[in-house]
Formats: structure tokens, sequence, C-alpha cells
């Protein structure tokens, strides 16, 4: 069973943090100062991060308002042991239970190329052409949340 956490300390950010260090600078290559922005530390910022049964932290993001009614999704990672137990689905259905307390319309996210079928299955769609971020294939995709359209 795994518990979703919105992140409200400096212990828990650091743990969302250990785990994108892990996933996309030790795995990825990403740089560290490309993965690890301003944006981290803005206050309308926000992380989450779902913790095992254990109380381990196993994946984390991060979202914050794009404006014109959309919340951006950014550094969706999950350990590599809990790839494909659906982590990935959990945190992205809690955002997306946030974004809708919250009364945003749509999200937005700048997905890896090769996770763009993930996304699609959870009602998103690619927007846009494909182009280079850090040295990686990535694509927008967005989602409509709110009811009108």
């Amino acid at each position: 069973m795994y518990q979703i956490v919105i992140i409200h300390d400096s212990q828990q950010l650091e743990q969302a943090f250990h785990i994108r260090r892990k996933v996309f600078i030790d795995e990825q290559h990403v740089p560290e100062e490309l993965e690890m922005d301003d944006y981290d530390r803005q206050a309308d910022t926000r992380h989450i991060l779902l913790l095992d049964d254990q109380g381990q932290a196993v994946g984390t993001a991060r979202f914050r308002p794009y404006g014109g009614g959309v919340l951006k999704i950014e550094r969706v990672a999950v350990t590599g042991k809990q790839r494909g137990q659906g982590v990935g689905r959990r945190i992205m259905e809690a955002i997306e239970a946030e974004a809708k307390k919250e009364k945003y319309d749509s999200l937005k996210l700048s997905a890896q190329l090769h996770a763009k079928s993930f996304y699609e299955g959870l009602g998103y769609q690619a927007k846009g052409p494909i182009y280079m971020d850090a040295g990686i294939e990535h694509v927008d995709m967005f989602k409509q949340i709110s009811q009108e359209l």
C-alpha cells in the first residue's frame, strides 16, 4: 500500500531531490544545474512523494501554476525497482486530484518521448513537435480536466 504526501518540510523535500538525482542525474545523465532549478524553491511550486509500505520514498514529482488555468507537472521520477508497479500512475492521479480541487482547467507536462504512451494512457494528448531538452527527446502533452470545454 502506498501513501501520498504533499511535501511540507525540508526532510521530505530532500527525499524528493534524492530520487530525482538518482533518476535524472545518475541514470539519465542530466546535468545537475538543469535538473535542480529555481522552480524547486518557489513559493507556488509544490512537490509530492509516494511512500511504500515501509515508509520509503519511491516516487516524486513537482507541480506549479503555469497561467491561464493550467497546472504544470514536472520532474516525475520513480525509483528503478518500483517502475512498472503503478507508482507513476498514483503520483499523476494525486496531482490531478489536487488540480481539480483547486479548479484548474488543464494539466501540462513535457514528457520524455519514451514515456509518451504512459501519459497517453492517463488521458494526455501530445501537441507540438518533438524537441530536445537536456539531451533527451521530449514532447509537450496536455490534459483537459475541467468539465467545461
